[in-house]
Protein backbone atom coordinates (compact mmCIF):
# COMPACT_ATOMS: atom_id res chain seq x y z
CA UNK A 1 0.00 0.00 0.00
CA UNK A 2 1.20 3.48 -0.83
CA UNK A 3 2.29 5.62 2.11
CA UNK A 4 4.53 8.57 2.92
CA UNK A 5 7.37 8.89 5.45
CA UNK A 6 6.81 10.78 8.70
CA UNK A 7 9.57 12.82 10.31
CA UNK A 8 9.95 12.87 14.09
CA UNK A 9 12.08 15.43 15.93
CA UNK A 10 12.64 16.83 19.43
CA UNK A 11 12.53 20.58 20.09
CA UNK A 12 15.19 21.58 22.63
CA UNK A 13 16.65 24.35 24.72
CA UNK A 14 18.96 26.78 22.93
CA UNK A 15 21.55 27.04 25.74
CA UNK A 16 24.64 24.93 25.10
CA UNK A 17 24.97 23.62 28.62
CA UNK A 18 21.32 22.58 28.73
CA UNK A 19 20.86 20.87 25.38
CA UNK A 20 24.19 19.04 25.61
CA UNK A 21 23.18 17.68 29.01
CA UNK A 22 19.81 16.35 27.84
CA UNK A 23 20.67 15.42 24.24
CA UNK A 24 21.09 11.68 24.81
CA UNK A 25 17.85 11.35 26.79
CA UNK A 26 15.88 13.36 24.25
CA UNK A 27 17.19 11.40 21.26
CA UNK A 28 16.20 8.18 23.04
CA UNK A 29 12.64 9.49 23.37
CA UNK A 30 12.62 10.25 19.64
CA UNK A 31 13.84 6.73 18.87
CA UNK A 32 11.39 5.12 21.29
CA UNK A 33 8.35 6.92 19.83
CA UNK A 34 9.48 6.05 16.29
CA UNK A 35 9.90 2.38 17.20
CA UNK A 36 6.55 2.25 18.98
CA UNK A 37 4.65 3.72 16.02
CA UNK A 38 6.39 1.45 13.52
CA UNK A 39 5.55 -1.56 15.67
CA UNK A 40 1.89 -0.74 16.29
CA UNK A 41 0.66 0.95 13.09
CA UNK A 42 0.56 -2.02 10.71
CA UNK A 43 -1.17 -2.19 7.33
CA UNK A 44 -3.19 -4.99 5.79
CA UNK A 45 -0.30 -5.96 3.51
CA UNK A 46 2.11 -6.22 6.46
CA UNK A 47 3.86 -2.93 5.78
CA UNK A 48 4.30 -0.32 8.48
CA UNK A 49 4.73 3.43 8.71
CA UNK A 50 8.16 4.72 7.75
CA UNK A 51 9.31 6.93 10.64
CA UNK A 52 12.41 9.02 9.98
CA UNK A 53 14.09 10.12 13.22
CA UNK A 54 16.04 13.38 13.28
CA UNK A 55 19.78 12.93 13.84
CA UNK A 56 19.86 15.68 16.45
CA UNK A 57 17.51 17.81 18.50
CA UNK A 58 16.53 21.30 17.35
CA UNK A 59 18.68 23.55 19.56
CA UNK A 60 19.95 26.22 17.16
CA UNK A 61 19.18 27.84 13.83
CA UNK A 62 21.70 25.64 12.02
CA UNK A 63 20.50 22.42 13.67
CA UNK A 64 16.91 23.33 12.76
CA UNK A 65 17.85 23.92 9.12
CA UNK A 66 19.97 20.78 8.89
CA UNK A 67 17.28 18.53 10.44
CA UNK A 68 14.66 20.02 8.17
CA UNK A 69 16.81 19.24 5.15
CA UNK A 70 17.48 15.72 6.45
CA UNK A 71 13.77 14.93 6.77
CA UNK A 72 12.91 16.68 3.53
CA UNK A 73 15.48 14.61 1.61
CA UNK A 74 14.00 11.47 3.24
CA UNK A 75 10.65 12.35 1.67
CA UNK A 76 8.82 13.19 4.92
CA UNK A 77 5.43 14.77 4.27
CA UNK A 78 4.19 15.04 7.84
CA UNK A 79 5.98 15.89 11.06
CA UNK A 80 5.78 14.88 14.72
CA UNK A 81 7.40 17.53 16.91
CA UNK A 82 8.26 16.22 20.38
CA UNK A 83 8.60 18.24 23.58
CA UNK A 84 10.32 16.82 26.65
CA UNK A 85 11.91 20.01 28.02
CA UNK A 86 11.58 23.73 27.51
CA UNK A 87 12.63 24.81 24.03
CA UNK A 88 13.26 28.10 22.23
CA UNK A 89 10.04 28.57 20.21
CA UNK A 90 11.45 30.67 17.36
CA UNK A 91 13.60 27.69 16.28
CA UNK A 92 10.51 25.94 14.95
CA UNK A 93 10.50 28.21 11.89
CA UNK A 94 13.88 27.38 10.29
CA UNK A 95 12.77 23.75 10.73
CA UNK A 96 9.12 23.73 9.55
CA UNK A 97 9.77 26.16 6.71
CA UNK A 98 11.73 23.40 4.99
CA UNK A 99 8.30 21.84 4.26
CA UNK A 100 5.10 22.96 2.60
CA UNK A 101 2.62 25.14 4.45
CA UNK A 102 0.01 22.34 4.42
CA UNK A 103 2.33 19.76 6.03
CA UNK A 104 0.48 17.96 8.85
CA UNK A 105 2.10 18.73 12.21
CA UNK A 106 1.56 16.95 15.53
CA UNK A 107 2.92 18.56 18.70
CA UNK A 108 3.46 15.78 21.26
CA UNK A 109 4.62 16.30 24.84
CA UNK A 110 5.05 14.41 28.06
CA UNK A 111 3.18 15.53 31.17
CA UNK A 112 6.21 15.76 33.42
CA UNK A 113 6.41 18.38 36.14
CA UNK A 114 10.22 18.25 36.41
CA UNK A 115 10.78 19.37 32.80
CA UNK A 116 8.31 21.84 31.25
CA UNK A 117 7.59 20.06 27.98
CA UNK A 118 4.02 21.32 28.12
CA UNK A 119 5.25 24.89 28.35
CA UNK A 120 7.46 24.40 25.32
CA UNK A 121 4.64 22.79 23.37
CA UNK A 122 2.16 25.59 24.02
CA UNK A 123 4.71 28.31 23.31
CA UNK A 124 5.96 26.76 20.08
CA UNK A 125 2.71 25.33 18.77
CA UNK A 126 1.07 28.64 19.64
CA UNK A 127 3.57 30.36 17.34
CA UNK A 128 2.65 27.99 14.52
CA UNK A 129 -1.07 28.61 14.98
CA UNK A 130 -0.56 32.38 15.07
CA UNK A 131 0.63 32.04 11.50
CA UNK A 132 -2.39 29.95 10.50
CA UNK A 133 -0.87 26.47 10.69
CA UNK A 134 -3.48 23.81 11.55
CA UNK A 135 -1.68 21.66 14.12
CA UNK A 136 -2.74 19.01 16.61
CA UNK A 137 -1.65 18.69 20.23
CA UNK A 138 -1.36 15.53 22.34
CA UNK A 139 -0.02 15.46 25.90
CA UNK A 140 0.58 12.25 27.85
CA UNK A 141 3.01 9.56 28.87
CA UNK A 142 4.47 7.35 26.16
CA UNK A 143 3.43 4.24 28.11
CA UNK A 144 -0.19 5.36 28.44
CA UNK A 145 -2.46 3.34 26.12
CA UNK A 146 -4.90 6.23 25.55
CA UNK A 147 -2.07 8.58 24.58
CA UNK A 148 -0.64 5.97 22.24
CA UNK A 149 -4.00 5.50 20.52
CA UNK A 150 -4.36 9.24 19.96
CA UNK A 151 -0.94 9.29 18.32
CA UNK A 152 -1.69 6.24 16.17
CA UNK A 153 -5.00 7.79 15.05
CA UNK A 154 -3.19 10.99 14.07
CA UNK A 155 -0.56 9.03 12.17
CA UNK A 156 -3.28 7.24 10.18
CA UNK A 157 -4.93 10.58 9.40
CA UNK A 158 -1.69 12.22 8.31
CA UNK A 159 -0.88 9.22 6.10
CA UNK A 160 -4.29 9.41 4.42
CA UNK A 161 -4.01 13.14 3.78
CA UNK A 162 -0.45 13.06 2.43
CA UNK A 163 -0.87 9.88 0.37
CA UNK A 164 -4.02 10.87 -1.51
CA UNK A 165 -2.58 14.31 -2.24
CA UNK A 166 -0.79 13.37 -5.47
CA UNK A 167 -3.13 10.59 -6.56
CA UNK A 168 -5.42 10.65 -9.59
CA UNK A 169 -8.98 9.35 -9.62
CA UNK A 170 -9.82 7.37 -12.76
CA UNK A 171 -13.28 8.56 -13.76
CA UNK A 172 -14.83 6.13 -16.23
CA UNK A 173 -17.72 7.79 -18.02
CA UNK A 174 -18.68 10.75 -15.82
CA UNK A 175 -21.31 11.07 -13.11
CA UNK A 176 -24.17 8.64 -13.65
CA UNK A 177 -27.74 9.68 -14.47
CA UNK A 178 -26.99 13.30 -13.61
CA UNK A 179 -26.30 12.67 -9.91
CA UNK A 180 -24.64 15.99 -9.17
CA UNK A 181 -23.50 14.96 -5.68
CA UNK A 182 -21.32 12.39 -7.44
CA UNK A 183 -19.58 14.99 -9.61
CA UNK A 184 -15.84 15.60 -9.18
CA UNK A 185 -15.86 19.18 -7.88
CA UNK A 186 -12.38 20.18 -8.97
CA UNK A 187 -11.43 23.38 -7.15
CA UNK A 188 -12.57 22.60 -3.57
CA UNK A 189 -11.16 19.09 -3.89
CA UNK A 190 -7.75 20.30 -5.05
CA UNK A 191 -7.62 22.96 -2.34
CA UNK A 192 -8.47 20.59 0.50
CA UNK A 193 -7.02 17.24 -0.56
CA UNK A 194 -4.86 17.79 -3.64
CA UNK A 195 -6.17 14.78 -5.54
CA UNK A 196 -7.46 15.31 -9.07
CA UNK A 197 -9.23 13.21 -11.68
CA UNK A 198 -8.86 12.14 -15.30
CA UNK A 199 -12.00 11.22 -17.20
CA UNK A 200 -12.00 8.41 -19.73
CA UNK A 201 -14.99 7.41 -21.81
CA UNK A 202 -16.37 3.96 -21.04
CA UNK A 203 -15.76 3.10 -24.70
CA UNK A 204 -12.08 2.84 -23.77
CA UNK A 205 -12.94 0.03 -21.37
CA UNK A 206 -15.11 -1.70 -23.98
CA UNK A 207 -12.19 -1.69 -26.42
CA UNK A 208 -9.77 -2.84 -23.71
CA UNK A 209 -12.12 -5.76 -22.96
CA UNK A 210 -11.47 -7.09 -26.47
CA UNK A 211 -7.78 -7.48 -25.66
CA UNK A 212 -8.20 -9.37 -22.38
CA UNK A 213 -6.59 -12.82 -22.33
CA UNK A 214 -9.40 -15.38 -22.61
CA UNK A 215 -7.45 -17.80 -20.42
CA UNK A 216 -7.67 -15.21 -17.62
CA UNK A 217 -11.43 -14.90 -18.12
CA UNK A 218 -11.88 -18.68 -18.00
CA UNK A 219 -9.76 -18.83 -14.86
CA UNK A 220 -12.02 -16.27 -13.20
CA UNK A 221 -15.19 -18.06 -14.32
CA UNK A 222 -13.99 -21.40 -12.96
CA UNK A 223 -13.06 -19.68 -9.68
CA UNK A 224 -16.61 -18.40 -9.25
CA UNK A 225 -18.13 -21.75 -10.22
CA UNK A 226 -15.88 -23.65 -7.82
CA UNK A 227 -16.50 -21.39 -4.83
CA UNK A 228 -20.20 -20.68 -5.36
CA UNK A 229 -21.50 -23.82 -7.07
CA UNK A 230 -25.29 -23.84 -7.04
CA UNK A 231 -25.36 -20.34 -5.57
CA UNK A 232 -24.81 -19.00 -9.08
CA UNK A 233 -28.44 -18.85 -10.15
CA UNK A 234 -28.11 -19.31 -13.89
CA UNK A 235 -31.35 -18.46 -15.69
CA UNK A 236 -30.30 -18.88 -19.31
CA UNK A 237 -31.09 -15.24 -20.02
CA UNK A 238 -29.75 -12.48 -17.77
CA UNK A 239 -27.21 -14.68 -16.04
CA UNK A 240 -25.32 -17.07 -18.29
CA UNK A 241 -21.69 -18.12 -18.39
CA UNK A 242 -21.21 -15.71 -21.30
CA UNK A 243 -22.64 -12.75 -19.38
CA UNK A 244 -20.66 -13.51 -16.21
CA UNK A 245 -17.56 -13.86 -18.37
CA UNK A 246 -18.26 -10.40 -19.78
CA UNK A 247 -18.30 -9.00 -16.24
CA UNK A 248 -15.00 -10.74 -15.50
CA UNK A 249 -13.58 -9.32 -18.71
CA UNK A 250 -14.62 -5.81 -17.67
CA UNK A 251 -12.85 -6.27 -14.33
CA UNK A 252 -9.66 -7.34 -16.10
CA UNK A 253 -9.88 -4.41 -18.51
CA UNK A 254 -10.46 -1.87 -15.76
CA UNK A 255 -7.57 -3.27 -13.75
CA UNK A 256 -5.30 -2.98 -16.80
CA UNK A 257 -6.38 0.55 -17.75
CA UNK A 258 -5.94 1.66 -14.13
CA UNK A 259 -2.39 0.35 -14.25
CA UNK A 260 -1.60 1.96 -17.60
CA UNK A 261 -2.84 5.36 -16.44
CA UNK A 262 -1.55 5.24 -12.88
CA UNK A 263 -5.02 5.45 -11.31
CA UNK A 264 -4.88 4.60 -7.61
CA UNK A 265 -8.66 4.58 -7.34
CA UNK A 266 -11.51 4.80 -9.80
CA UNK A 267 -15.24 4.94 -10.46
CA UNK A 268 -17.39 3.23 -13.08
CA UNK A 269 -20.40 5.13 -14.45
CA UNK A 270 -22.20 1.98 -15.53
CA UNK A 271 -25.68 3.35 -16.01
CA UNK A 272 -26.80 3.61 -18.63
CA UNK A 273 -24.33 2.80 -21.42
CA UNK A 274 -22.64 -0.22 -19.82
CA UNK A 275 -25.75 -1.62 -18.14
CA UNK A 276 -27.80 -1.48 -21.34
CA UNK A 277 -25.18 -2.46 -23.94
CA UNK A 278 -22.28 -4.28 -22.22
CA UNK A 279 -22.92 -5.67 -18.71
CA UNK A 280 -23.81 -4.81 -15.14
CA UNK A 281 -20.85 -3.51 -13.12
CA UNK A 282 -21.61 -5.24 -9.80
CA UNK A 283 -19.13 -8.12 -10.13
CA UNK A 284 -16.24 -6.03 -11.52
CA UNK A 285 -16.74 -3.39 -8.81
CA UNK A 286 -16.87 -6.04 -6.09
CA UNK A 287 -13.65 -7.60 -7.34
CA UNK A 288 -11.86 -4.26 -7.49
CA UNK A 289 -12.72 -3.52 -3.86
CA UNK A 290 -11.97 -7.00 -2.53
CA UNK A 291 -8.57 -8.05 -1.10
CA UNK A 292 -8.35 -11.05 -3.48
CA UNK A 293 -9.36 -12.49 -6.82
CA UNK A 294 -8.67 -15.83 -8.56
CA UNK A 295 -4.95 -15.02 -8.64
CA UNK A 296 -4.76 -14.78 -4.83
CA UNK A 297 -4.37 -11.92 -2.34
CA UNK A 298 -4.16 -8.38 -3.69
CA UNK A 299 -4.50 -4.80 -2.50
CA UNK A 300 -8.09 -3.57 -2.65
CA UNK A 301 -8.55 -0.90 -5.32
CA UNK A 302 -11.31 1.53 -4.49
CA UNK A 303 -13.92 1.57 -7.25
CA UNK A 304 -17.12 3.58 -6.79
CA UNK A 305 -20.28 2.53 -8.57
CA UNK A 306 -22.04 5.14 -10.70
CA UNK A 307 -18.66 6.90 -10.79
CA UNK A 308 -19.58 8.78 -7.60
CA UNK A 309 -16.41 10.81 -7.18
CA UNK A 310 -16.98 12.01 -3.64
CA UNK A 311 -17.87 8.47 -2.64
CA UNK A 312 -14.62 7.27 -4.19
CA UNK A 313 -12.57 9.96 -2.41
CA UNK A 314 -14.23 9.08 0.90
CA UNK A 315 -13.51 5.39 0.31
CA UNK A 316 -9.88 6.05 -0.58
CA UNK A 317 -9.41 8.10 2.58
CA UNK A 318 -11.10 5.38 4.65
CA UNK A 319 -8.88 2.76 3.05
CA UNK A 320 -5.77 4.63 4.17
CA UNK A 321 -7.27 5.37 7.61
CA UNK A 322 -7.77 1.63 8.16
CA UNK A 323 -4.37 0.56 6.82
CA UNK A 324 -5.60 -0.79 3.50
CA UNK A 325 -8.83 -2.64 4.30
CA UNK A 326 -11.84 -2.71 1.95
CA UNK A 327 -14.50 -0.03 2.17
CA UNK A 328 -18.22 -0.46 1.58
CA UNK A 329 -20.46 1.54 -0.78
CA UNK A 330 -24.21 1.59 -0.09
CA UNK A 331 -27.43 3.36 -1.00
CA UNK A 332 -29.29 5.00 1.87
CA UNK A 333 -32.30 2.88 1.02
CA UNK A 334 -34.94 2.28 3.72
CA UNK A 335 -35.48 3.23 7.37
CA UNK A 336 -37.51 0.99 9.69
CA UNK A 337 -38.83 3.31 12.45
CA UNK A 338 -40.22 0.42 14.48
CA UNK A 339 -36.69 -0.99 14.78
CA UNK A 340 -34.68 2.25 14.49
CA UNK A 341 -32.81 0.38 11.78
CA UNK A 342 -31.58 1.25 8.30
CA UNK A 343 -31.46 -1.18 5.38
CA UNK A 344 -28.61 0.01 3.18
CA UNK A 345 -28.27 -1.82 -0.13
CA UNK A 346 -27.46 -1.11 -3.74
CA UNK A 347 -26.69 -2.78 -7.03
CA UNK A 348 -23.00 -2.06 -6.92
CA UNK A 349 -19.75 -2.52 -5.15
CA UNK A 350 -20.31 -4.25 -1.85
CA UNK A 351 -16.94 -5.96 -1.47
CA UNK A 352 -17.58 -9.62 -0.64
CA UNK A 353 -15.07 -9.13 2.20
CA UNK A 354 -17.91 -7.77 4.31
CA UNK A 355 -19.82 -11.06 4.21
CA UNK A 356 -17.46 -12.58 6.82
CA UNK A 357 -14.59 -10.03 6.98
CA UNK A 358 -12.13 -12.73 6.06
CA UNK A 359 -9.08 -12.23 3.86
CA UNK A 360 -9.94 -15.43 2.00
CA UNK A 361 -12.59 -15.57 -0.71
CA UNK A 362 -13.63 -19.08 0.25
CA UNK A 363 -14.81 -17.99 3.69
CA UNK A 364 -16.61 -14.86 2.52
CA UNK A 365 -18.26 -16.62 -0.42
CA UNK A 366 -19.97 -19.12 1.89
CA UNK A 367 -22.90 -16.71 2.19
CA UNK A 368 -22.67 -15.03 -1.23
CA UNK A 369 -25.15 -15.73 -4.03
CA UNK A 370 -25.03 -14.47 -7.62
CA UNK A 371 -28.50 -13.57 -8.94
CA UNK A 372 -29.58 -12.63 -12.46
CA UNK A 373 -29.51 -8.87 -12.97
CA UNK A 374 -32.87 -7.10 -12.92
CA UNK A 375 -33.88 -6.90 -16.56
CA UNK A 376 -36.10 -3.87 -15.93
CA UNK A 377 -33.03 -1.73 -15.17
CA UNK A 378 -30.00 -3.61 -16.52
CA UNK A 379 -30.79 -4.88 -20.01
CA UNK A 380 -27.24 -6.04 -20.77
CA UNK A 381 -27.44 -8.58 -17.97
CA UNK A 382 -24.89 -10.22 -15.76
CA UNK A 383 -24.85 -11.12 -12.08
CA UNK A 384 -25.97 -9.17 -9.05
CA UNK A 385 -24.16 -10.03 -5.82
CA UNK A 386 -26.25 -10.84 -2.72
CA UNK A 387 -25.26 -11.31 0.92
CA UNK A 388 -25.85 -9.75 4.34
CA UNK A 389 -22.93 -7.92 5.93
CA UNK A 390 -21.32 -9.51 8.98
CA UNK A 391 -22.60 -8.00 12.25
CA UNK A 392 -20.18 -5.81 14.15
CA UNK A 393 -19.08 -2.22 14.80
CA UNK A 394 -18.72 0.03 11.76
CA UNK A 395 -17.91 3.62 10.90
CA UNK A 396 -19.97 5.35 8.22
CA UNK A 397 -18.97 8.55 6.43
CA UNK A 398 -19.44 10.70 3.36
CA UNK A 399 -17.70 13.76 1.94
CA UNK A 400 -20.01 16.56 0.83
CA UNK A 401 -20.07 20.23 -0.10
CA UNK A 402 -21.91 23.16 1.38
CA UNK A 403 -21.70 26.15 -0.99
CA UNK A 404 -18.42 24.78 -2.40
CA UNK A 405 -16.97 24.22 1.08
CA UNK A 406 -16.15 20.56 1.86
CA UNK A 407 -17.38 18.78 4.95
CA UNK A 408 -17.58 15.15 6.00
CA UNK A 409 -20.43 13.53 7.88
CA UNK A 410 -19.10 10.82 10.21
CA UNK A 411 -21.33 8.51 12.22
CA UNK A 412 -20.37 5.49 14.31
CA UNK A 413 -22.72 2.54 14.28
CA UNK A 414 -22.93 -1.16 13.63
CA UNK A 415 -24.04 -3.81 11.23
CA UNK A 416 -26.77 -5.39 13.31
CA UNK A 417 -27.17 -9.08 14.04
CA UNK A 418 -30.62 -10.33 13.03
CA UNK A 419 -32.05 -13.83 12.73
CA UNK A 420 -32.36 -15.28 9.24
CA UNK A 421 -36.14 -14.90 9.08
CA UNK A 422 -36.01 -11.21 10.02
CA UNK A 423 -33.25 -10.49 7.50
CA UNK A 424 -35.26 -12.16 4.77
CA UNK A 425 -38.36 -10.20 5.72
CA UNK A 426 -36.52 -6.86 5.73
CA UNK A 427 -34.59 -7.54 2.52
CA UNK A 428 -37.82 -8.39 0.71
CA UNK A 429 -39.04 -4.84 1.32
CA UNK A 430 -36.28 -3.46 -0.92
CA UNK A 431 -34.32 -5.57 -3.44
CA UNK A 432 -33.59 -9.04 -2.02
CA UNK A 433 -31.11 -9.93 -4.79
CA UNK A 434 -28.69 -7.18 -3.75
CA UNK A 435 -26.24 -7.03 -0.79
CA UNK A 436 -27.54 -5.53 2.46
CA UNK A 437 -26.22 -3.85 5.60
CA UNK A 438 -28.75 -3.66 8.43
CA UNK A 439 -27.29 -0.55 10.01
CA UNK A 440 -27.89 0.77 13.50
CA UNK A 441 -26.55 4.31 13.87
CA UNK A 442 -25.39 6.14 16.99
CA UNK A 443 -27.67 9.01 16.03
CA UNK A 444 -31.38 9.40 15.47
CA UNK A 445 -33.21 9.44 12.16
CA UNK A 446 -33.87 13.18 12.25
CA UNK A 447 -30.23 14.14 12.77
CA UNK A 448 -29.07 11.85 9.98
CA UNK A 449 -31.74 13.06 7.55
CA UNK A 450 -31.04 16.72 8.31
CA UNK A 451 -27.29 16.37 7.89
CA UNK A 452 -26.34 13.71 5.35
CA UNK A 453 -25.17 15.12 1.99
CA UNK A 454 -26.50 12.60 -0.53
CA UNK A 455 -27.89 9.13 -1.31
CA UNK A 456 -24.62 7.17 -1.07
CA UNK A 457 -22.98 6.23 2.23
CA UNK A 458 -19.61 4.56 2.77
CA UNK A 459 -18.62 2.13 5.50
CA UNK A 460 -15.58 0.67 7.22
CA UNK A 461 -15.44 -2.19 9.72
CA UNK A 462 -14.48 -1.03 13.22
CA UNK A 463 -14.32 2.32 15.00
CA UNK A 464 -12.41 4.90 12.96
CA UNK A 465 -14.16 8.09 14.03
CA UNK A 466 -11.17 9.82 15.63
CA UNK A 467 -8.68 9.35 12.76
CA UNK A 468 -11.34 10.60 10.32
CA UNK A 469 -11.83 13.67 12.50
CA UNK A 470 -8.06 14.28 12.61
CA UNK A 471 -7.93 13.87 8.83
CA UNK A 472 -10.65 16.43 8.25
CA UNK A 473 -9.03 18.91 10.63
CA UNK A 474 -5.65 18.49 8.91
CA UNK A 475 -7.23 19.11 5.50
CA UNK A 476 -9.41 22.02 6.56
CA UNK A 477 -12.58 19.98 6.00
CA UNK A 478 -15.30 20.41 8.63
CA UNK A 479 -16.04 17.05 10.31
CA UNK A 480 -19.71 16.69 11.21
CA UNK A 481 -19.81 13.86 13.75
CA UNK A 482 -23.33 12.68 14.52
CA UNK A 483 -24.73 11.40 17.80
CA UNK A 484 -23.06 11.46 21.21
CA UNK A 485 -19.55 11.44 19.77
CA UNK A 486 -20.33 14.64 17.93
CA UNK A 487 -21.50 16.38 21.10
CA UNK A 488 -18.22 15.43 22.84
CA UNK A 489 -15.98 16.66 20.02
CA UNK A 490 -13.87 19.70 20.91
CA UNK A 491 -13.70 22.01 17.90
CA UNK A 492 -10.20 23.22 16.99
CA UNK A 493 -9.48 26.91 17.23
CA UNK A 494 -9.67 27.53 13.46
CA UNK A 495 -13.27 26.31 13.36
CA UNK A 496 -14.18 28.64 16.21
CA UNK A 497 -12.68 31.86 14.93
CA UNK A 498 -13.02 31.63 11.13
Amino acid sequence: MRSTPIGIVMLNDGRDAVWKANQAENLKIVADWAALIEKKVKNLDGSTVNLVAARSTVHSVRSAQQIGEQLLKAGCRSIIMLYNVWDFPYLCWPFVNCFGVDTPILSLSNNNGEYPGNVGLLATDGALRQAGRRTHRIVGDMNDAATQQQVFDWVRAAQARTTIKNEVYGLYGGHSMGMETGFFHLTPTLKSLGTTCYQIDQLWLVEAMKKVDEAEVKKGLQWFKRLLGQRILWDGDMLTEERLSTQIRLYCAMRQVNEENGFDYCGLKGQREMTEYVCLGDVPEMLMNDPYDWNGPKEPTVCATEADAYAAITMQLMKYISGGYPTLFMDVRLYHPDRDLWDWCNSGNHASYFAAQSLTAKKNFETVTLHPALKFYFKAGGASVEFDALPGPMTFARLGLWDQKPYMVIVPGESTELDAETRKELNAQTTPTWPHVHAKLDCDFEEFLATFPCNHVLGLAGDHVQPLVYLCEIAGITPVVLGKRGKKRIKPIWERVE
